[in-house]
């Protein structure tokens, strides 16, 4: 997501996590050819991912030993994913889903509450989804053009959900993906769409089944073989992939530097520029504790609202570890205060029972932070106060940040 308020101009040349790359389809001239048979093309793959190490070390970004360590580890992280979406599954003729974020490789402060899918698509070919819903509580897929390996903004092409699929009493439904109009279940794109993201929305992401699906092109133009020339180029967007990313996020931290410790909203219209979904409202910033200290968070949530989160992550903008500790919190897991407020407490250790929406910080001492709004009809404001954390004990039900 986007920075708010705060000149997030100057970051869109870069939102779709890489500069502008070579264009993969585009044919190879005799001089590109030669450094792939005689393996130049590798050693510049090389060279150029041993100069992404400079993004860990660059200014502004803390120099502690856990930040340094997730900084190198990132970097391997977005490697794996690079690789999987511009050679594994960059094929928009023979698709598939993929997750380009998950539990062990994230992108851009990821939603612990999400099981996300990707696919590659092109904007000239029809498609055909077909699956079954589960049981997850909100689903969107849409078709972007731009996607991380594009420059510029990566605005949806079309955005269909749930709610408005005709689904069989099974819970199987099947969904049409084209830029001509079609009846029944369809998804719209425009000729330059180039990605489809899917997002689903659990509340209890342990109990709730995500929704199966699959996807085939229904007019392919080329052959599932490797094709040594758009290997090349697909290999030439790897690296740019991981530097774009690791230098976009970094630079959204120095931009939420501004209101360290607040939670203003975003600029709506630059997160979907970016790649939001128009049904999600944002809050994105910058957490930081000194020892002793804890960060308390309150808001009202909206009077209507399908459902909300909040999250923690790392100066990197990767979700804490939800799969060992409790960095997130939603509409169905948060105890509300008498009056229906929500207070959270984001602390270091336990602060005890009478604060049940403790998150844990997991020996951070600073990062990133995102409330989310699904569906939401109103907004109201957040206010935050860092306390020592032995002031929490003078904390009464009805005193408000």
């Amino acid at each position: 997501m986007q920075s708010t308020e705060l000149a997030v101009s100057a970051v869109l040349p870069a939102l779709c996590y890489t500069g502008v790359l070579a264009d993969v389809n585009a044919p190879m001239s005799s001089s590109e050819l030669e450094n792939l048979r005689d393996g130049r093309l590798w050693n510049d793959f090389c060279d150029a991912l041993k100069a992404a190490g400079e993004q860990v070390l660059a200014s502004g970004v803390p120099g502690d030993d856990l930040t340094r360590a997730e900084g190198f580890r990132y970097l391997t992280r977005l490697l794996r994913l690079s690789l999987e979406k511009n050679i594994e599954f960059a094929d928009p003729d023979h698709p598939q889903f993929y997750a380009l974020s998950h539990e062990t490789a994230k992108i851009g402060n990821d939603n612990p509450d999400n099981f996300y899918l990707n696919c590659a698509i092109d904007g000239r070919r029809d498609y055909r989804i077909t699956g079954n819903r589960g049981s997850v509580d909100y689903l969107s897929i849409e078709t972007k053009a731009g996607s991380f390996a594009g420059g510029g903004d990566m605005a949806p092409t079309g955005h269909v959900e749930l709610a408005q699929l005709q689904v069989a009493a099974t819970g199987d439904f099947e969904l049409i993906v084209s830029a001509r109009e079609h009846t029944g279940n369809w998804l719209p794109m425009r000729p330059e769409s180039d990605n489809i993201l899917v997002r689903q929305t659990f509340r209890d992401r342990y109990s709730e089944r995500p929704a199966e699906l699959k996807i085939e092109c229904l007019n392919p133009q080329r052959s599932d073989s490797l094709d040594p020339e758009q290997f090349a180029g697909q290999l030439q967007q790897v690296v740019p992939f991981v530097t774009g990313t690791a230098d976009l996020f970094h630079r959204w931290m120095q931009l939420f530097s501004a209101h360290i410790n607040q939670l203003p909203p975003n600029d709506q219209q630059m997160c979907l520029r970016s790649g939001g979904d128009p049904s999600i409202y944002y809050h994105n910033s910058y957490w930081r504790l000194d020892p002793g200290e804890v960060l308390v968070i309150e808001f009202q949530p909206p009077r209507r609202c399908r459902t909300w989160n909040f999250q923690l992550s790392n100066y990197w903008m990767e979700s804490l570890d939800y799969r060992y500790h409790r960095i997130s919190v939603n509409a169905g897991t948060a105890v509300a205060e008498p009056d229906g407020r929500v207070r959270l407490v984001v602390a270091d250790t336990d602060p005890g029972p009478d604060f049940p929406n403790w998150l844990s910080t997991t020996g951070h001492r600073a990062g990133g932070m995102l409330l989310r709004y699904v569906e939401a009809e109103d907004f109201p404001p957040v206010a935050t106060r860092v306390l020592p954390r032995s002031a929490l004990q003078n904390l009464e039900a009805g005193d408000q940040a």
